[in-house]
């Protein structure tokens, strides 16, 4: 049996994972090797993409930054948080504020320093990263769409990281990056459906505040729609392989997410949107191997 010290420990550990949203940077460090070996450096051996000093370092900076992000929008949406989810927010307060500044700060400090050994570009790429997630959470997160539009490009920044590394930006790159994009701005506009009693509490300015909740739903909408394009493009104009199979399944979860969102009322309806979009995002992340499935083999060996 656990004593009551390693007990508050490990829930001290629990919490600080559930702060910093461990599950979500394992995605990201999973989705950043899965990119540089199968569509940024698909001629370079798999051992030398896996066990390249200067991917690793870049993949654990952006690990380093995006933690950080998380503690400063835990510090920031804390009131707000305690509303629309207080459970999480209650194990999340087992670390303190001033622990939470702290890594914060201690965080960036060592990405950054950590991108020095890459080079100086790289400075300069993570620094701005930086400071894009301070403004972000300081000033933007409470700006209508703007909001919802940084949120986003500040997602998919980490893979901006390894495109300029290996400075491969083909087209069907930015298609990709593009469909990814939508997502996640659809994802950022249904959480703030679902957060509607927080932010209204704390005096947010999202779009179902300001604009009402059908507008927002309109403009989930057209985004859906807007996807469109890109799959069809990835279908039709560019080799993904068997990555096909999940651009249609995503065709069809998607034509199901529409009709639902227009029958959605409350939370518990927003929270289930919320989830079928992360299971598109992260069902992405996973199906990049299925662009050339012979290649696993081959490289593996090679």
């Amino acid at each position: 049996m656990l004593s009551r010290k390693n007990k508050l420990i490990l829930l001290k550990l629990l919490s600080l994972f559930s702060v910093v949203r461990g599950y979500n940077i394992l995605i990201i460090v999973l989705a950043q090797y899965l990119t540089s070996v199968f569509i940024l450096a698909p001629n370079i051996q798999l051992r030398d993409v896996l066990f390249d000093p200067n991917l690793f370092v870049i993949v654990l900076a952006s690990a380093g930054v995006i933690a950080a992000g998380y503690i400063i929008n835990s510090f920031y949406d804390k009131e707000k948080d305690l509303i629309n989810r207080p459970q999480k927010t209650m194990l999340d307060r087992l670390v303190s504020q001033q622990t939470k500044l702290t890594g914060y700060f201690v965080l960036n400090f060592l990405s950054v320093v950590l991108a020095s050994y890459v080079s100086f570009r790289a400075v300069l790429f993570f620094s701005g990263y930086v400071f894009g997630i301070w403004i972000y959470s300081h000033k933007l997160k409470k700006t209508p769409f703007i909001g919802n539009l940084v949120a986003s490009v500040l997602s998919i920044t980490p893979f901006f990281a390894v495109f300029i590394y290996y400075k491969n930006l083909d087209e069907v790159i930015f298609v990709h990056a593009t469909f990814l994009f939508l997502m996640l701005v659809m994802r950022e506009m249904v959480k703030d459906l679902g957060n509607l009693t927080g932010d209204i509490a704390q005096n947010y300015r999202t779009v179902p505040i300001i604009y009402g909740e059908k507008t927002s739903k309109k403009l989930i909408t057209l985004l859906v729609i807007a996807s469109g394009l890109p799959i069809y493009l990835l279908l039709t104009v560019y080799e993904v392989g068997y990555m096909y199979v999940f651009f249609y399944i995503s065709l069809g979860v998607l034509l199901i997410f529409l009709i639902a969102l227009w029958k959605s009322k409350d939370k518990t309806h927003y929270i289930w949107l919320h989830n079928i979009l992360k299971l598109i995002i992260v069902s992405g992340v996973f199906s990049i191997v299925l662009i050339d499935v012979d290649m696993i083999l081959d490289r593996i060996l090679w």
